[in-house]
């Protein structure tokens, strides 16, 4: 990488919850650690000099017309059953889990196998637009590693987990770890030789301390992980309160609801992310916020098997942290152009009910739309929030991860943007309606990744 990049285009970024704006042939000046340096309009006094500098050197990277949004940031995927991304999502939850889920995760065990997953999962992400993914690997210790190498290697900012999973009650016989000692040891063993590894990969590649949920863990384990948690100041992930299932057997076990149980072994926390928690009451939510917790809102999936809409709106009033999340299987795109769009959808659903039996005032829940500016600030800097990261934004100190975008291209030209000249449209077109072809180029740390 150069010493110093300097890249012009149209930025879209969200400054804020709900803003957003459009930087039209700004220069972004970015050092040989990636990070942006500057940001300069092109009335800045010195945007002629350092143009002229960078042509001159030959670290220009100019996108013309083309449009630049920050890269986007996944807090929840299932590595392992990218395999069945489409498969059984009509079938109850117990049997897309016993009988799909469960079967494939065992097969990671054969490490070419894994190989061969992994690195066409984490490509399709890349090509994505995705820069940063949150991933639950396996039960296997090896094949989690292989994980946290292939995305090293691809040049993807991954936080990786090796899934911890010991209760005989909740998991199967033959995929589980085999003992709550061996499920923090293994644990441990994941976080050093993963730490190593992230010494040759500059856009960072992270340990995640991941008991699969509560009910897949013994008390031991969970006690376990939350310490290796504290001793190592690692993130934390795992589900809470995502369906009526879940949060009630929580409940029968432990007398206590899923995110009060969380908290008291130490797995909530300012570096810690939790998928769905569609169930979170007030109380709930006021120990989120408190704790630094956030929440990986994951749509597409919530539809299928989470038994109700997380109500962003009431949550992001109370303070908690939210990104967006595909939970690759249990939602079958691993877009987030997808699940920004369902975000929206599912908030509309929410506010207006679905129940045309039932009076209207009675059918929904008022004052729950979330826009398309918001499920966007959700995808990019909401993400980067989640993972206390420098993410999501082109300003100075934040990381340069952005994909490039063509709306004239033509494999699918975005129809009438033309027509529509305020910034807020322009992008949601481009939200809406681009597909990966409309993706040119894609950038991590400063680094072009496609």
């Amino acid at each position: 990488m150069p010493k110093q990049q300097v890249f012009r285009g149209n930025f879209f970024h969200a400054p804020k919850y709900g803003e957003i704006a459009l930087l039209a042939q700004y220069l972004l000046v970015v050092d040989e650690a990636g990070i942006i340096t500057a940001v300069l309009s092109p009335t800045a006094p010195n945007y002629v000099s350092v143009l002229a500098a960078a042509k001159t050197a030959g670290t220009l990277h100019d996108f013309g017309e083309q449009l630049v949004l920050p890269g986007f940031v996944d807090l929840h995927i299932h590595a392992p059953q990218w395999p069945q991304a489409g498969v059984a999502l009509d079938a109850p939850l117990n049997v897309w889990l016993d009988q799909c889920t469960f079967p494939l995760e065992a097969k990671y065990r054969d490490l070419a196998f894994a190989q061969s997953v992994y690195t066409d999962l984490v490509a399709h992400l890349l090509s994505l637009g995705t820069t940063t993914a949150v991933y639950f690997a396996t039960q296997d210790l090896a094949a989690s590693l292989t994980l946290a190498k292939v995305a090293a290697q691809a040049g993807q900012r991954a936080l990786v987990g090796k899934v911890a999973m010991d209760n005989p009650d909740q998991t199967p016989q033959d995929y589980r770890d085999r003992s709550s000692a061996a499920a923090v040891a293994d644990t441990e063993t994941f976080i050093l030789e993963t730490r190593q590894l992230a010494q040759d990969a500059p856009q960072g590649v992270y340990p995640v301390v991941t008991p699969r949920f509560v009910p897949s863990c013994s008390s031991a384990t969970l006690k376990g992980l939350g310490e290796l948690a504290d001793k190592y100041h690692t993130y934390i992930q795992s589900h809470c309160s995502e369906g009526e299932w879940e949060h009630h057997a929580v409940q029968v076990r432990f007398g206590r609801r899923d995110a009060e149980v969380l908290a008291n072994f130490g797995l909530l926390g300012h570096k810690a992310i939790m998928a769905h928690c569609n169930f979170l009451n007030e109380s709930d939510a006021a120990l989120f916020a408190k704790s630094g917790t956030a929440i990986a809102h994951c749509p597409i999936s919530n539809a299928y098997f989470a038994n109700g809409v997380l109500p962003v709106h009431r949550l992001k009033q109370a303070g908690v942290e939210i990104g967006l999340g595909s939970d690759i299987s249990g939602g079958f795109s691993p877009s987030l152009y997808d699940n920004l769009k369902q975000a929206v959808i599912s908030s509309r659903m929410l506010t207006d009910g679905v129940d045309v039996t039932r009076p209207v005032a009675e059918r929904g829940v008022a004052n729950s739309r979330i826009s398309v500016a918001q499920a966007f600030y959700l995808a990019t800097r909401g993400g980067g929030k989640a993972v206390n990261l420098p993410l999501g934004q082109f300003k100075v100190g934040q990381i340069c991860d952005f994909q490039v975008l063509d709306p004239k291209q033509p494999a699918n030209q975005l129809p009438g943007l033309n027509l529509f000249p305020q910034p807020l449209d322009q992008l949601a077109k481009l939200l809406y309606l681009a597909t990966p072809a409309n993706i040119m180029q894609v950038w991590v740390q400063g680094s072009r990744v496609k």
